[in-house]
């Protein structure tokens, strides 16, 4: 089986790339903790916005999906399941929250991830859940002629214990001696959970969690007010991309995490660039159409009133509504389409 020593990342020589990324994460980070200082009570909208979204995106990128009035009924647990793929949207709010509320306290070990797979699986009868697999698994794509290959060929269930302890032991050692930059030890540990796949089900969903869980115990709290999950959602075909090409020689210890870490840190600092932008829209005492209107100016092409909504969580939906009408009416904004496909775009 694989040797999950993390040695050799720790002496491994990184790009401009990956070291400016890194940079301006915790530039960043920086800049977020004063602007939590600042004006905290304002940022709880964006709180409630990200819990939705994550949700929403990290189901929707696994095919598990229901309406977008049942989404955000279910992420504020304001209703119950009402099918299997309500009931998997509702275990992935239960881990969630979980980790928001609990993340400082929660070792990371094979045990406390099985128990979060089954808090995941909590709504459904599932015998697996909260165990590894017990069936091999494949990664495998589909092609436009119907043929489908086989990606990559993760460990076998008899190694999957063995291997999920040892990633964890890894990455807590260099962690807690201060060997790794974090950042480069976050995606690496991602990075090898994907390539062991340790469950029959939810390894995409768990991968994400875990994500969140680790970036907040190094101190990264974008992923609170602003979802991850929605901007991996939003560029799959990259985050498959850059998964598949890391794991090329991960079997025998030759692969090269770059591409992920690549990907990964971007998404983290394409979430602290959206954060800042969404902050100066609240930290200002102007009227509900100065602030929809600076929120149009930060859209390029068509959207929608629910983007408004998201860059304006301090705004009633009402109010959002009211200053998309007057921005219509002053030639600000063209409308197109009527009822839920309605859509905009800026005039000038």
């Amino acid at each position: 089986m694989r040797n999950f020593n993390y040695s050799a990342i720790k002496v491994q020589k990184w790009d401009s790339d990956v070291l400016g990324l890194i940079a301006a994460i915790y530039k960043e980070a920086g800049k977020q903790e004063l602007y939590l200082k600042q004006q905290p009570e304002k940022l709880n909208k964006l709180v409630e916005i990200a819990k939705i979204r994550s949700t929403e995106s990290s189901n929707a990128i696994e095919g598990i999906v229901t309406t977008s009035t049942r989404i955000r009924q279910l992420a504020l647990e304001k209703t119950t399941p009402k099918n299997r793929d309500e009931e998997e949207i509702a275990g992935y709010r239960d881990a969630l929250k979980i980790i928001h509320e609990n993340f400082d306290v929660i070792p990371i070990t094979q045990n406390y991830i099985l128990q979060l797979h089954k808090v995941m699986y909590g709504h459904l009868n599932n015998p697996y859940a909260g165990r590894t697999k017990n069936v091999q698994n494949y990664i495998a794509a589909t092609y436009p002629d119907g043929h489908t290959a086989t990606l990559f060929t993760p460990l076998a269930p008899f190694e999957t214990p063995e291997a999920l302890d040892r990633i964890c032991e890894e990455y807590n050692r260099v962690i807690g001696n201060h060997e790794i930059e974090p950042l480069i030890a976050i995606p690496v540990f991602i990075h090898d959970f994907l390539c062991i796949h340790p469950f029959n089900d939810g390894n995409g969903r768990m991968s994400r969690l875990l994500t969140t869980l680790l970036l907040y115990q190094s101190g990264f709290y974008v992923g609170k007010y602003i979802s991850l999950e929605a901007k991996i959602a939003k560029n799959k075909d990259l985050y498959y991309e850059a998964l598949q090409a890391s794991q090329v020689g991960w079997h025998e210890g030759t692969d090269d995490a770059t591409p992920f870490i690549k990907y990964l840190l971007g998404t983290v600092l394409s979430a602290y660039k959206d954060f800042e932008d969404r902050f100066e829209l609240v930290q200002d005492h102007v009227s509900a159409l100065e602030t929809v209107r600076r929120a149009t100016k930060q859209r390029i092409g068509r959207f929608t009133k629910q983007d408004i909504m998201e860059l304006c969580p301090s705004l009633s939906v009402s109010s959002v509504e009211g200053a998309l009408r007057k921005l219509v009416d002053v030639n600000e904004l063209r409308r197109e389409g009527a009822g839920r496909a309605t859509k905009y775009y800026r005039l000038n």
